[in-house]
């Protein structure tokens, strides 16, 4: 069973940075995609960015721009750097790795809160 933990996430006044990170157990087998979501209460949960099996970065409009995510295809682990944050990127961010052949791993998220 994959495992995906978060970490960075906290409370940053607007126009502030933050780094997650995301680490994994799986192999090299287990991983073809990952991405970030994110999930405020009440709406669903919305793609960040993703990278693919073939190391192309896609980029929602969520943040483009602002975001950076980078994968280390070799240890399965992702971070996403997100500059000039916002209030309204307030949320909690979750990692995700799919391995292609349907299944999909979550990990338990991070809390993000821009406020001043």
């Amino acid at each position: 069973q994959v495992q995906l933990v978060e970490s960075g996430g906290g409370l940053v006044q607007p126009g502030g940075s933050l780094r997650l990170s995301c680490v994994s157990n799986a192999t090299i087998a287990d991983v073809a995609a990952m991405a970030w979501y994110r999930q405020v209460p009440g709406n669903k949960r919305e793609l960040v960015a993703r990278i693919n099996e073939d190391g192309i970065t896609y980029y929602s409009d969520l943040g483009k721009g602002r975001f950076t995510m980078s994968r280390d295809g070799i240890k399965n682990t992702s971070d996403l750097r997100m500059n000039d944050l916002k209030a309204e990127d307030t949320a909690v961010y979750y990692c995700s790795a799919s391995n292609g052949r349907g299944d999909v791993y979550w990990g338990q998220g991070t809390q993000v809160t821009v406020s001043s």
